[in-house]
């Protein structure tokens, strides 16, 4: 069974977190939700998930990918993280999954991640970085290699799932998607 970490940090956005927490669990994936620090994480629009360990409880586990959901003041959370800049390189020389959401691409970018990619984000966020060599798209959800990257709240259903069809195939999509009456 695939393994996936999903840290929260404080103001993350919640539609796109419980979204790929939920679809991936309706897949059978098992689901590891770490906060950065205090385990009662504020979402950036109030909701409040409790999530299951801390990043330092889980961070020397293996997991098969690591999603960041993206949000404000979330994405900056994330980003001012050294462990997690340290879990995404780790993630990409292992030749793990690394995806991101929303606002949270552009802490791939900053991990280096994106060099040489496609990949898209909340409109502007990837474009304010001014990413010579990462090929800027506008689809709905970005695959390149083992890095995956989607627009925002409005896609984040698209986005889990394609982790769904990239972590368990196209059969067990099929039947996640056909049980939400899309």
């Amino acid at each position: 069974m695939a393994r996936v970490l999903i840290p929260l940090a404080q103001g993350c956005e919640e539609l796109e977190a419980v979204t790929v927490i939920d679809l991936l669990r309706r897949a059978q994936i098992e689901v590891v939700v770490a906060a950065l620090d205090d385990p009662f994480v504020t979402c950036s629009r109030g909701t409040q998930i409790v999530a299951e360990a801390t990043l330092d409880d889980v961070i020397e586990e293996d997991f098969d990918m690591i999603v960041l959901p993206g949000g404000q003041p979330g994405t900056n959370n994330l980003h001012a993280d050294e462990r997690i800049k340290n879990l995404l390189r780790k993630f990409a020389s292992a030749n793990k999954f690394t995806a991101a959401i929303c606002a949270a691409p552009k802490v791939l970018a900053h991990a280096g991640l994106l060099e040489g990619k496609q990949a898209t984000g909340f409109p502007g966020t990837l474009e304010a970085l001014q990413l010579p060599h990462t090929q800027l798209q506008n689809s709905a959800v970005v695959i390149d290699g083992n890095i995956i990257t989607s627009r925002g709240p409005g896609t984040a259903m698209d986005f889990a799932l394609t982790l769904v069809d990239l972590l368990s195939g196209k059969e067990i999509r099929q039947k996640v998607e056909s049980a939400l009456h899309r």
